[in-house]
């Protein structure tokens, strides 16, 4: 990733080809040879000229108004969160105008307290996935989920934290679409730099869903683990923004359907782990 890279133009082409003719009023036809849309038709229903949507596609027009944006975004169906994104992306963007150096990553006191007396598996996550406090239930599902681990960088790379997850194609989807939009199109931040370019290199999983340029909120969704010491388990996760904190850190709990299979499974997995919860300011 270069403070150059064209993620505007990038993102614009990938929403071009996600949209069917037929879901904007468009026939499709049958010499089509582009999938999705084509430049003219995105810029005919966006009511900008055919020439300029093809500068913004290039990169030779990195500052379109938010008009303009909005509209192309209306084109393409985005919702809030795609949205913001999109409008995030223009070089006049005060993210975008200079190098930013990661923040310091606070666990306030009473989330650490929280942790330690919550029964169940959570997890404070920083900006960039970075795993920052974690109590020894969410450790005894997960031992990637220890402080200074990054949830990328483990569930990419680290082979055993691939296995236990039975959908692993859809947790990264989900995983890459939540971190671009927790970064935003700061492509000047260092540890975007590095975690982007490291992983880019090591797994073609993460280039080809980074290339995707979904975007959306570190959603809730339920998972299903295949864990080695107590098997199949069906886990709902939430993901709480910490409202009092500055730095954009999330709080993560894994929660079992009352009376399930699974309920009782966790159950026994928590005579695993061991009291006091971890913690580490960044």
């Amino acid at each position: 990733m270069s403070a150059r890279e064209n993620m505007l133009g990038d993102f614009l082409r990938a929403q071009r080809a996600r949209v069917r003719p037929d879901q904007v009023g468009l026939s499709g036809g049958s010499n089509r040879r582009v999938p999705g849309l084509r430049r003219s038709e995105v810029a005919l229903l966006a009511d900008i000229s055919a020439d300029y949507y093809l500068r913004l596609e290039q990169g030779r027009d990195r500052n379109p108004s938010p008009e303009i944006l909005e509209a192309l975004a209306r084109v393409f169906g985005l919702d809030p969160v795609g949205t913001a994104y999109l409008l995030g992306l223009t070089e006049s963007s005060p993210d975008r105008r200079r190098r930013r150096r990661p923040q310091r990553e606070t666990v306030p006191e009473g989330i650490r307290k929280l942790l330690s007396t919550l029964g169940l598996p959570a997890f404070v996550e920083g900006r960039y996935f970075d795993v920052l406090a974690v109590n020894p239930l969410a450790t005894a599902l997960s031992p990637r989920l220890a402080v200074g681990e990054n949830r990328l960088r483990s569930v990419f790379l680290d082979a055993d934290e691939q296995a236990l997850y039975s959908d692993w194609e859809d947790t990264t989807a989900r995983l890459v679409a939540g971190f671009r939009r927790s970064v935003g199109g700061d492509t000047n931040d260092a540890r975007v730099i590095e975690l982007v370019g490291e992983l880019s290199l090591e797994s073609d999983r993460f280039r080809q869903v980074w290339a995707r340029n979904d975007v959306q909120p570190r959603q809730s969704w339920p998972i299903t683990m295949d864990h080695p010491l107590v098997g199949t388990l069906t886990l709902n996760r939430e993901k709480l923004v910490l409202g009092d904190t500055t730095e954009n850190l999330v709080l993560a709990v894994f929660h079992p359907d009352a009376g399930s299979a699974s309920a009782d499974k966790l159950s026994l997995l928590a005579s695993y782990s061991v009291p006091a919860p971890q913690s580490r300011d960044r």
